[in-house]
């Protein structure tokens, strides 16, 4: 009773149902004031038919148009305003204001050495254009050296994250799509009480739907009486909340400027396994760096910070000067993408990386709800002989998108992609490893959501101790995990080629 009590009073749930009341209150006023209906019906259909001129209009995904013509014609009295709310059509003018000065803030703070690129150039210059491509569109560089660590799972993750935290002495950044109450959450805010009573300046940065379920309501201003300073990303304000559909999706941890961490862990206590909610073990990945790299996830999360909050605060008195790191080996580039420009960084990271492969290309996703640009570049690459492998969970944190994700196994496997489904339960990380020398570990998954809507990040590397890490931790998995066939796509034939396929009409909308 008290679980159901939770989730009835929740502020998501409440805001549903307001909706719900808004749209039974105006069907009611058109049954029964006949006159004004004409006017009101002309005035949403003339709403829904621009739409969908701005929808074919705009330089996107031509899956993404179609997801989105549909269900607007489908419901052409509501379908227009729906677009306006979740298709980030009107940005506020305050937040594109803040938006514009935060990214002249970060290219001012975060500037390409060139030297450092010419060097990349000279061992690798598909890599170094794959750097430069990123330094231009989305602003942050690569750099020399960075120490990296690997972390297979989110118990060492989680360990080494609070040895570092109980070390701070200047300020913590913390920056996440989900927090929970529990064991891990409960640890590391004990650490950061501590911290704030010792003088360290702690921020904490949070998405208000990916913790809707999770966390008491105005959780910020909770936060704030203990001294942290907190931000809950987008708050989901009913009938007001015109970029509802983008989130924050990043996970960043940033220590002194020394050292930081990102991946596909949240601070829950699934993701160290105290609780199993699908499947006997929650299978996910991150890395720390230490380093010159480390500044770009300063400035990442300072714009965020910024850009949420409107202000204008100088970045510089976070910097933090390393000294030569001994033993550090090759480049990291620590990345991020945006929903709110035109650039769709992450996936074309990816593709990047799926292009250049000689020998291998092998990725870690939990959701492979992705486009036909992603799907036709795997495809090729194992045609003209690259290795690639796909692991996807065993069991599903979500039926529809697990269905969609292998609606694509047939496809992928007469092309040659082989495909594994993680046997022990669910995989939530996003990693890609390419020929012993590239690899990516962050928040972005193979899915419409984290390449057109979320704000995301990811830490691209080359010639990296992590790399090496990451490849060992890959072939463990591999020998847990079931190999997908022709004939398991066949003994799930109306899923995988009827049920799938539907769905993916609606894809780009999951």
């Amino acid at each position: 009773m008290r679980k159901f009590l939770q989730y009835a009073l929740n502020r998501v749930v409440i805001t549903a149902l307001l909706v719900l009341m808004q749209v039974v209150f105006f069907l009611t006023v058109l049954l029964h004031w006949g006159n004004y209906y004409v006017w009101v019906s002309l005035i949403l259909r003339f709403i829904t038919f621009w739409a969908v001129l701005y929808i074919i209009w705009k330089p996107t995904n031509p899956a993404v148009k179609l997801a989105w013509v549909v269900p607007i014609l489908i419901f052409p009295l509501f379908g227009g305003v729906f677009y306006l709310f979740f298709g980030h059509v009107i940005v506020p003018g305050k937040l594109r204001d803040s938006m514009e000065r935060t990214d002249k803030q970060v290219r001012e703070s975060l500037v390409q050495d060139e030297k450092i690129l010419e060097g990349l150039n000279e061992e690798d210059q598909a890599m170094a254009n794959l750097s430069g491509y990123i330094t231009s569109y989305g602003a942050t560089p690569v750099c020399d050296q960075t120490a990296s660590a690997y972390f297979a799972d989110g118990l060492s993750w989680w360990e080494s994250l609070i040895g570092d935290l109980e070390k701070a002495e200047r300020f913590i950044f913390l920056e996440f799509f989900i927090i929970k109450e529990g064991k891990m959450w409960d640890t590391i805010l004990d650490i950061l009480e501590r911290k704030v009573k010792d003088g360290v300046e702690v921020r904490l940065i949070y998405d208000d739907i990916g913790c809707a379920f999770l966390l008491p309501k105005r959780y910020d201003r909770i936060i704030e009486k203990k001294g942290i300073k907190c931000v809950s990303f987008n708050r989901l304000v009913p009938f007001l909340s015109l970029v509802l559909n983008n989130r924050d999706h990043r996970k960043i941890v940033v220590i002194d400027g020394k050292a930081a961490y990102t991946g596909g862990i949240n601070l829950s206590d699934e993701y160290i396994n105290l609780e199993h909610p699908y499947g006997e073990h929650w299978k996910d990945t991150g890395i720390r760096i230490e380093g010159k790299a480390v500044w770009n996830f300063t400035v990442m999360f300072l714009q965020m910070w910024n850009m949420s909050r409107y202000t204008e605060e100088d970045y510089g008195r976070y910097y933090f000067r390393h000294r030569e790191i001994f033993g550090a080996t090759g480049y990291a580039q620590p990345y991020m993408d945006t929903p709110f420009d035109d650039e769709t960084l992450g996936e074309n990271v990816y593709l990047n990386l799926i292009g250049a492969a000689k020998r291998y290309v092998w990725i870690y996703t939990p959701y492979l709800v992705t486009d036909n640009e992603m799907i036709t570049a795997l495809k090729l690459a194992a045609k003209r002989g690259v290795d690639v492998r796909i692991v996807t969970p065993g069991v599903p944190d979500k039926k529809f998108v697990y269905w969609l994700t292998q609606s694509n196994y047939q496809n992928l496997i007469g092309a040659g992609v082989r495909i594994y489904q993680y046997e022990p339960g669910f995989i939530h990380a996003k990693c890609m490893l390419t020929d012993d020398e590239s690899a990516t570990v962050g928040t972005i998954n193979f899915d419409y959501r984290s390449f057109y809507h979320h704000f995301e990040c990811s830490v691209l590397l080359y010639r990296a101790q992590a790399v090496k890490e990451l490849r060992e931790d890959m072939e463990k998995t591999f020998a847990v995990c079931e190999e997908i066939t022709m004939e398991w796509c066949r003994k799930k034939f109306v899923k995988t080629n009827i049920i799938g396929p539907l769905l993916k009409l609606l894809s780009p909308l999951m």
